[in-house]
């Protein structure tokens, strides 16, 4: 069996996009065919994203048939070590994928569309002028916060303070001074260790429930911030799944973190503002406003950036077209 893909990045962090080659998924609805993949084709994520391929780093998407009339196409997103329920960086590379290779028609000054992923209905808004792509922003499925003011007794750092928010996948969002260290100035690998002790602490003594969809209902990771105010732009590191880093400022976590500013009353309806990864990459996230959904004080975020080519830089138009034997490569201990 051989795979096709096409590479791109969002603020330096990759998307692998599968073209063809990967068995069609028959489970019903998104979700089930997420669980179709994890459970029958693991060996195909894992030749995609592991060594030799791929790496430690790498993200990836499997273009699959929707469920629902209005979405242009579904998605599943993999990682290191598993199948994410949402993926902005990716999202907003799939904006530009679906335009250029004719998935979607274009239409200037902006193309519109929907795509499926695990947690809902995504709707993208692509900028095109003179047939190129260029800034894409999307609609997040309801956002909320989960737990405030959570007090964890981490191993290594003690007590710890964390606000747990969904974007489309939960985390624990806290700035770095609460671990004792500093965003900026700390090694990374430091910073690392310490987002993933927390990660693993929350999974094993705090039970969390999605209000409509239990496969949605897992930590997927931390988000290590700065101290900035909110009028100003802020960083931060986002570690997820088994401590793999995110090299953009990771778009569920914008929308889960302009969803809990906003319930903590420092960011209003339709104020924007950038947040950026340790690449130094912006997303731009703006609450749009309520929505519908059994989640007290859930909102709809709108975050954008652009996706590049990383073979060919920023300038270029063209992604990288690349195929790969799938063979078997050794699996990471969890899957989600």
């Amino acid at each position: 069996m051989r795979l096709a893909y096409i590479d791109y990045h969002t603020c330096g962090e990759p998307v692998r996009i599968v073209t063809s080659g990967y068995p069609q998924l028959t489970g019903a609805g998104i979700l089930g065919k997420r669980r179709q993949a994890r459970e029958q084709h693991d060996q195909l994520r894992r030749a995609m994203m592991l060594e030799p391929r791929g790496h430690d780093g790498m993200y990836g998407v499997i273009p699959v048939a929707a469920s629902r009339p209005e979405a242009a196409f579904g998605v599943l997103f993999t990682h290191n070590e598993g199948y994410s329920t949402m993926c902005g960086h990716a999202t907003i590379a799939l904006g530009r994928y679906a335009i250029e290779q004719g998935l979607v028609k274009a239409a200037e000054p902006v193309t519109r569309f929907a795509i499926e992923a695990p947690c809902g209905l995504l709707r993208l808004s692509c900028e095109v002028a003179d047939g190129k792509v260029g800034a894409v922003s999307f609609e997040s499925v309801p956002a909320f916060v989960e737990r405030h003011d959570l007090v964890v007794a981490v191993p290594g750092y003690g007590d710890v303070t964390t606000d747990i928010a969904y974007g489309g996948a939960y985390y624990c969002i806290l700035p770095a001074s609460r671990f004792g260290l500093d965003l900026m100035q700390t090694p990374v690998e430091e910073i690392v260790a310490a987002a993933g002790a927390l990660t693993d602490h929350v999974r094993q003594t705090i039970a969390i429930t999605h209000p409509t969809e239990p496969d949605l209902g897992f930590l997927y990771g931390t988000i290590v911030t700065d101290e900035a105010g909110p009028d100003q732009d802020s960083f931060n590191l986002c570690v997820f799944a088994e401590r793999q880093i995110d090299r953009s400022p990771t778009g569920s976590g914008v929308t889960a973190r302009m969803a809990l500013d906003h319930a903590k009353g420092l960011i209003p309806t339709g104020q924007s503002r950038r947040i950026r990864s340790i690449t130094g990459g912006g997303f731009a996230g703006r609450v749009i406003g309520p929505v519908d959904f059994p989640a007290a004080g859930a909102v709809t975020v709108e975050v954008g950036g652009a996706a590049t080519s990383p073979a060919r830089g920023a300038s270029s138009s063209r992604p990288t077209i690349r195929s790969a034997t799938a063979l078997p490569c050794p699996s990471a201990s969890r899957k989600s």
